[in-house]
């Protein structure tokens, strides 16, 4: 059977919305309001890569087919970078031979400093996935679009009949963060720190990971404070030294009134503030970074020392003051380097000096998965061991 998308029996989730455009429906993960407040297409184009949006049903089909029109990005002058697999999950189980890539694509053309793109659209792809078993049981079916690959979805065929999912009933984990929360360096969709961490503790993840965008833009915290969120967290830092987009004295009211607002919609809700990763290129070295010209394959900072200047090694400083001022009881720090330190750096380099690979995300999604899993919160226990137990 072949449904036309958007339908009932689909659920599209961890998206805010579903802009229903002549190429397909595009899954958007900030609420279309903020769309007049984006800063340049950068910002536009992240925004819409599907990290963390998945597609759930039920069915006893063996094999299903997406069609979708992908757009996949290329860094000029760089070539676009090889196609990032469709992951699936049956009965919240990881079906690897199941994983597949779409067969056409597109191009998204950016430069990053400038913050332009130029999209050049490709024919239609197909997806083809093989769920397997014997066509009789239904199951529970989730696909996991590819995290940095704008995908327009247009249909799905299934060899047997669709159903609507059963609803979710785990904690609602609403997660900001940078390029790395986003997915760069990870494997695939499953394999990003966020979903490790989110799989591991039972939650519902809603990533707002965005590549290059984790500025303290105010429109991120009103999106947060709007929504249903169980548990929050902000990994900032990162972006803020690789722009160069503030100095001391800026940052640290802009984190206050970050955090003003996100509190204003969940004033008792757990809440931790991330520090950034170990990246021993902009430690104690200010931004901006940009691609290397002499090997555009690694990073660069041209940044120099200076009164106010923003290195990790200050931001992780001001983050840690900024939490205890506040004196919040569901306010926590965590610091990024318990997450991601020196030993391992040592063990799981960087290999272009910005973004870790994808054992060290799964590393990061586990420790952060002992963090959540550390809050003492009787609604979060409740329901994740529902959750888990339902996976077991």
């Amino acid at each position: 059977m072949r449904i036309d998308l958007p339908d009932p029996r689909v659920e599209v989730r961890g998206a805010a919305w579903l802009e229903e455009t002549p190429d397909g429906l595009l899954p958007h993960r900030l609420p279309a309001w903020t769309r007049a407040q984006f800063p340049d297409a950068f910002m536009a184009m992240v925004e819409a890569q599907p990290s963390g949006v998945r597609l759930r049903f039920r069915t006893a089909a063996r094999t299903i087919r997406l069609d979708v029109r992908v757009l996949r990005v290329a860094v000029d002058p760089q070539p676009p970078g090889a196609a990032q697999p469709y992951d699936v999950l049956v009965d919240d189980r990881p079906v690897p031979q199941a994983a597949a890539v779409c067969s056409q694509s597109g191009v998204i053309a950016l430069e990053p400093v400038a913050g332009t793109t130029r999209e050049r659209p490709g024919p239609p792809g197909v997806v083809d996935l093989v769920l397997g078993a014997d066509g009789t049981a239904e199951r529970d079916v989730e696909v996991w679009l590819p995290p940095g690959e704008t995908t327009r979805l247009l249909a799905l065929t299934a060899d047997a009949p669709v159903v609507a999912p059963r609803p979710v009933d785990a904690p609602r984990w609403v997660h900001h963060g940078s390029s790395i929360s986003h997915g760069a360096g990870a494997g695939s969709a499953l394999g990003s720190w966020p979903v490790v961490a989110a799989r591991s503790a039972g939650l519902d993840l809603v990533n707002l990971g965005l590549s290059g965008n984790a500025v303290l833009d105010p429109f991120i915290a009103r999106a947060i404070r709007d929504q249903p969120a169980d548990v929050i967290s902000l990994k900032l830092g990162i972006n803020v030294v690789n722009h160069d987009a503030m100095r001391l004295r800026a940052f640290v009211p802009a984190v206050h009134g970050f955090l003003d607002t996100v509190r204003e919609g969940h004033p008792t809700t757990p809440l931790l503030v991330v520090s950034p990763l170990l990246c021993p290129l902009v430690e104690t070295t200010p931004g901006p970074t940009s691609l290397d010209p002499a090997d555009p394959t690694v990073f660069r900072t041209t940044g120099e020392p200076s009164e106010g200047a923003l290195s990790l090694t200050v931001i992780r400083s001001a983050l840690r003051a900024v939490v205890t001022a506040r004196q919040d009881a569901a306010l926590h720090y965590v610091d990024g380097t318990a997450l991601y330190g020196p030993s391992d750096a040592d063990r799981l380099p960087m290999r272009d000096l910005m973004h870790p690979d994808a054992p060290a995300h799964r590393l990061i999604g586990t420790r952060f998965a002992a963090v959540l899993d550390d809050l003492d919160v009787p609604v979060l226990s409740g329901r994740r061991a529902r959750s888990r137990h339902r996976r077991a």
